[in-house]
């Protein structure tokens, strides 16, 4: 990648997004453009069709997509399939009519399949039922892979797919009914400290394992492949790459994590009357240590670079 090299992020608003544009921006990549919804929907072919005409990016990360918490999987499941085909299917299909030198396709680790094997590494896709509710989105996500792969063993193209664990970072959702757990902790222990709660209480036995990984260093895997990892010339179209930071933190050390970095001194509780859900999470990271790739931000400095966005977003 030429640092004159023109760059579309789609989807540069987003947690990732966002998070793209000041990584390449820092990198010294300095040609990047995005556009909003109003300025073009991307799953509106033709808007999309016009903006490569004209444009023409040399490189395309695509981090554009619709997602939700599992309330929203469940009451929006086609939209959750049908706005994410549409929107990757635009995109990836325009960026090869229009000459795009390199793409990159983010997924989720919902791929995989519902009772795959822990840690989860790339083999085990497509190996066993999926999670039913967030199966539209998941189907969707296996699709872009897919379509990658296809373009890239027809057309002699170069597009990666990158599928990242639980992300977390500035431009995160804290919706108080729809945000992914680590925001949701964040709020809630924020709330609990400005109302001088005495304790908060947290869902199953806080045993669960998850992984999270810190948006900024996702952006860095993101240019880290598209500048090392080149899947033309692929007979099979190119294997797609998990992306995370391969440790795993039980959901009461993240509790006690983000109850330290907010300053909430009341007491943590757990509720073992409500499910722990599955019992552990985590991605087979080996693929991308041994390109040589690590990530950079550890859990605790994350939570407090999140917790200093959430404070800006209450400000403003």
């Amino acid at each position: 990648m030429d640092k004159n090299s023109k760059i579309y992020v789609a989807g540069h608003r987003g947690l990732v997004g966002s998070a793209l544009v000041k990584v390449l921006n820092q990198a010294g990549f300095l040609n990047v453009i995005g556009r909003t919804h109003s300025e073009m929907d991307l799953a509106n072919q033709r808007d999309v069709i016009h903006f490569f005409e004209s444009e023409k990016p040399d490189y395309v990360f695509l981090a554009a997509a619709k997602v939700g918490g599992i309330h929203a999987n469940n009451t929006y499941p086609a939209e959750f399939i049908f706005s994410n085909l549409q929107i990757q299917n635009n995109i990836i299909d325009a960026s090869y009519r229009y000459g795009v030198k390199k793409l990159c396709f983010l997924g989720s680790s919902c791929i995989y399949p519902k009772f795959a094997k822990q840690p989860m590494d790339e083999g085990q896709l497509l190996e066993g039922k999926l999670e039913p509710t967030n199966e539209p989105y998941a189907v969707a996500k296996i699709a872009g892979i897919v379509m990658c792969q296809s373009y890239n063993r027809q057309y002699g193209t170069d597009y990666i797919s990158v599928m990242p664990t639980n992300l977390y970072g500035p431009g995160d959702n804290y919706h108080p009914e729809n945000s992914h757990v680590l925001p949701a902790l964040i709020r809630r222990f924020h709330e609990a400290k400005a109302q001088n709660l005495s304790e908060v209480v947290i869902w199953g036995t806080g045993n669960p394992l998850r992984e999270f990984l810190y948006s900024e260093d996702m952006a860095r895997a993101c240019l880290f492949l598209m500048q090392n990892y080149d899947v033309k010339g692929d007979p099979k179209g190119g294997e797609h790459v998990n992306v995370g930071s391969g440790i795993e933190v039980s959901i009461r050390e993240l509790a006690e994590t983000v109850k330290t970095v907010v300053g909430y001194t009341g007491n943590l509780t757990f509720d073992l009357t409500k499910p722990d859900g599955t019992p552990r999470k985590l991605l087979d990271v080996s693929k991308l240590h041994r390109m040589g790739w690590k990530h950079e931000v550890e859990l605790k400095e994350g939570v407090t670079r999140a917790y200093q966005d959430f404070l800006e977003k209450q400000r403003n």
